[in-house]
């Protein structure tokens, strides 16, 4: 997760135009636990403990948010982690640099790992399939200790930041600071194309397909390490600043068009009987039709957001302070939470589309209570 920083001699002014990316941040966060949520409660497998909707037009409603929300949402982290990497870098320099991503993101990655997957493990083991055992019995079976879950994000942004420290100490690049913003055609010309190259990937790696056990979804990753570029470009340009209102309202109509668009998917699907399979990859043209559609509306949302932010949200209050401050935590834990909440309600006789909707707001605001709670212990707050 990305953090905005800052250094001490800023002005209140600098600071307060940062304040949109914090907000940002903890609507994406949101958008994370909703996104597993109803993962949890729409599909059959994708997470610890399922319990799928029987009724068809909520699965294809769960369908349609996953498949938006997955468009735009993490590509976003990774774009929001880049832009102040460069600042970070050249404040700490590279061997500083280096040593805070290993200890800010590599410890979070071993506790996941190491203590965390197992114990969340050990839960749906215990209680959804009925073996009362201790936790340490548990563990005498356990072998999947290379599990990195939900921080395969975390582990894909030390990868980056580290690669991008090497290419910096190697080659002495220095992003140019003369490269104009982006305007609406050209962002819209940069997603067709991020489309094209995405349908390209997947046909070896099809959307579904896990590098593990780093847990890797490749035919998602051209998008990450496009937006991670695209984040060190905007910061040396500071591009987020110069978005103009009018390309804000081009690509609000852009991403409306293709949302409008997205029951052509299930037309296709059902009329054509089309395997679901064939638009998550494979040399078909569903997949290509699929990958630029997503990419059309995630980079359309993406930079929605960001422009819509800027002017609507650049505010601060001291929910919303607490609320970022403790987003990486929420991140790292809010899939106990889901676990624990579906977990006490698993026994509950009635739809799980129900369930979706009653448990959902109660998973989010109890993740943030959860993760602020995780930034009291001693100690945490220098990790996450």
């Amino acid at each position: 997760m990305t953090t905005v920083i800052t250094s001490k001699n800023q002005d209140s002014e600098s600071s307060k135009k940062l304040l949109y990316v914090d907000n940002i941040k903890v609507l994406l966060t949101v958008l994370v636990v909703l996104h597993h949520t109803f993962i949890a409660y729409s599909a059959s497998e994708g997470w610890y403990y399922n319990q799928p909707t029987n009724i068809l037009g909520a699965r294809i409603l769960a369908t349609a948010i996953i498949s938006i929300n997955q468009s735009f949402f993490m590509g976003y982290f990774f774009l929001l982690a880049a832009y102040f990497t460069e600042t970070s870098y050249s404040r700490k320099g590279a061997f500083t640099f280096i040593k805070d991503r290993l200890i800010r993101l590599g410890v979070p990655l071993l506790f996941y790992s190491f203590l965390l997957t197992p114990f969340m493990c050990y839960l749906v083991y215990y209680f959804a399939k009925g073996h009362p055992i201790t936790f340490f019995e548990y563990l005498s079976g356990y072998n999947s200790w290379i599990d990195l879950g939900v921080t395969w994000f975390v582990a894909a942004l030390l990868l980056f930041t580290l690669l991008y420290a090497a290419v910096k100490k190697i080659f002495k690049i220095n992003f140019s600071k003369s490269i104009q913003v982006p305007d609406s055609r050209a962002i819209l010309l940069f997603s067709i194309l991020l489309g094209i190259i995405s349908f390209l990937v997947r046909i070896i790696f099809p959307v579904g397909w896990v590098l593990k056990p780093v847990g890797f979804q490749l035919g998602h990753f051209p998008q990450y390490i496009a937006l991670f570029i695209m984040g060190l470009l905007a910061s040396k340009n500071n591009w987020f600043d110069q978005l103009s209102e009018k390309t804000g309202k081009q690509l609000k109509r852009s991403a409306g068009l293709c949302l409008l668009f997205f029951p052509v998917f299930f037309i296709v699907k059902f009329k054509l009987d089309t395997p679901s399979s064939w638009f998550s990859g494979g040399f078909h043209w569903q997949a290509l039709l699929y990958a630029v559609w997503e990419q059309w509306i995630g980079i359309s949302i993406l930079t929605t957001l960001l422009i819509n932010g800027k002017r609507n949200w650049n505010t601060a209050s001291k929910l919303l302070i607490k609320a970022s401050r403790s987003s990486f935590a929420v991140y790292i834990f809010h899939p106990l939470i889901i676990i624990v909440f579906t977990l006490c309600v698993r026994n509950w006789d009635i739809e799980p589309a129900i369930k979706l909707v009653i448990m959902t707001p109660l998973i989010i605001i109890g993740s943030f209570i959860f993760g602020a709670l995780v930034l009291l212990i001693p100690g945490v707050k220098k990790i996450i």
